[in-house]
């Protein structure tokens, strides 16, 4: 059986914790790995190595850093399809969408390369008599990443690679769930030239998350995954000094307005809706239709779809969404939907009993799709993370706004509609913080910021665009006068600039 170890000093390690978790094989249910567990001296081992390599990484110019990143994108390009393969069978993701994970974060890694320019400070010339004014940018040092199991690719990049194109050292917690793809993206990056040290991988649960939190050089941690652990480690992080960005939950809501057309809203369910099982925190899982007609229109087409979804084992090209992650996984989607049924909703596709011939051990669930909910379910408060849409009907526009406006996370949202000042008065007054305007998933591209409002949010600054820079360096403003500008005697009042 495959054994994963730990990335650290720029080699793969064996464990020493004598701890491991299993990572399955979603589509049969088999175990098809053991994943490392690190102790808290395996943690201090990859911050050691971090520490001592960082300075000369720093001291390189931004861009050697960024041609590093440059032939890591063409190393990445290079094993694009073995990648997507080995993601899709940890994770349970079909193939082709197991490539966009690895892509959306190439997009990131892309963004930068351009760090030459992104740190650029500020400069004033004559900003008082005879002085000068500049800032700059620096790395904090070393920083971690505790990333979740949905985007095993995508997430981990977006938060190495403007980390380390800034000159920080990187210490990466991926899941243990789905652990290849991270170590193996950390190979990579030493084969396109970073220094040992400077990209560390270790694997582990609790008590590596509580070694980072408690590690006093590590300067920084970004984390991805559910609003109590966000919670947690915010709240740890921010207590121990630390700079820290925690990303939760999410309900996302649709918006479908009386003029919308309607099949494309239909298609942008399904996508958005059932992709990737549900198991993407902008995935949409709550409908709200505007006027009983449009719910009645908007159900006519959107059971039929969600009774045809096409399940299937991760490489079948032509599956609509494969298993989800863990039995566990399943379990849970399944609780919720037996919950929502209690709760008095409409369950009028049930997905619960599907399963797969000559894969009748794998962790699959059918497409569920629940009608009339109401805002006091607890099927429409909490995150379900699996392919269950829930439909709350709205009586006007303004009702349709309050719903996504007034709940407790505020990850994504979108509307769909034909008029643009519907449109516009809704993006400027819903409190989400990504907005799509006939665009189901709005995940911004690389160059423009994510991040969610409320439970789904915690920290200043998001991840990915100039946010993403900000985070992993310090600005430092030098206040410059030579002799031929100094006055001679000591002046014992606060110095202006007049």
């Amino acid at each position: 059986m495959r054994e994963i170890g730990h990335f650290i000093g720029g080699r793969n390690v064996a464990g020493k914790s004598g701890r491991t978790a299993d990572v399955f094989l979603p589509m049969t249910g088999e175990v098809q790995a053991k994943v490392a567990l690190a102790s808290r001296a395996e943690m201090r081992e990859a911050v050691e190595n971090a520490k001592a390599a960082q300075p000369g990484w720093a001291a390189q110019n931004p861009q050697k850093r960024a041609r590093v990143l440059m032939k890591f994108l063409e190393l990445v390009h290079q094993e694009y399809d073995s990648l997507a393969e080995l993601l899709a069978r940890e994770h349970g993701k079909t193939v082709p969408d197991a490539r966009g994970d690895i892509q959306r974060g190439l997009e990131v890694a892309e963004f930068a390369c351009g760090i030459p320019h992104l740190m650029k400070g500020e400069f004033s010339e004559n900003a008082g008599p005879g002085i000068d004014m500049y800032s700059m940018r620096q790395p904090l040092g070393v920083v971690a990443g505790i990333t979740p199991f949905n985007f095993p690719a995508m997430i981990p990049m977006w938060k190495f690679a403007p980390a380390i194109a800034c000159g920080n050292a990187f210490i990466l917690k991926p899941s243990e769930r789905d652990p290849g793809v991270p170590m193996r993206l950390a190979e990579l990056m030493i084969e396109a030239g970073l220094p040992a040290g400077i990209l560390n991988v270790v694997n582990g649960d609790k008590e590596a998350v509580d070694s980072i939190l408690e590690d006093p050089d590590i300067k920084a941690i970004g984390f991805v995954g559910s609003s109590a652990i966000a919670e947690y480690i915010y709240g740890k992080g921010c207590a121990a000094g630390k700079r820290v960005q925690c990303f939760g939950g999410a309900k996302n809501h649709m918006i479908v307005m009386p003029d919308a057309d309607m099949d494309r809203a239909v298609d942008a369910l399904i996508g958005a809706g059932y992709g990737s099982a549900g198991e993407r925190c902008m995935a949409i899982s709550v409908a709200v239709p505007v006027g009983e007609e449009t719910a009645d229109r908007l159900m006519e087409k959107l059971i039929p779809r969600v009774e045809s979804l096409k399940i299937g084992p991760s490489t079948d090209p032509d599956a609509d969404f494969g298993p989800l992650v863990t039995a566990e996984a399943v379990k849970k989607v399944r609780g919720y939907v037996d919950l929502g049924v209690e709760e008095g909703a409409d369950l009028v596709v049930d997905g619960r009993g599907f399963t797969m011939q000559g894969y009748e051990n794998g962790f699959y669930m059918g497409g569920c799709l629940f009608d009339r909910v109401t805002p006091d379910m607890r099927i429409y408060k909490e995150e379900i993370f699996g392919p269950v849409l829930s439909v709350v009907r709205a009586k006007d526009y303004q009702e349709a706004l309050d719903l996504p406006t007034k709940h407790e996370y505020g990850n994504g949202v979108a509307i769909f509609t034909r008029d643009g000042d519907a449109a516009r008065d809704f993006a400027s007054k819903v409190e989400v913080g990504m907005v799509g305007i006939n665009v189901p998933i709005p995940v911004p591209l690389a160059y423009h910021t994510f991040g969610g409002w409320k439970r789904s949010g915690y920290g200043d600054l998001n991840q990915h665009g100039p946010d993403s820079i900000r985070f992993y360096t310090k600005t430092k403003t030098v206040t410059s006068r030579w002799p031929s500008g100094i006055k001679d005697g000591a002046e014992f009042i606060m110095p202006t600039m007049r």
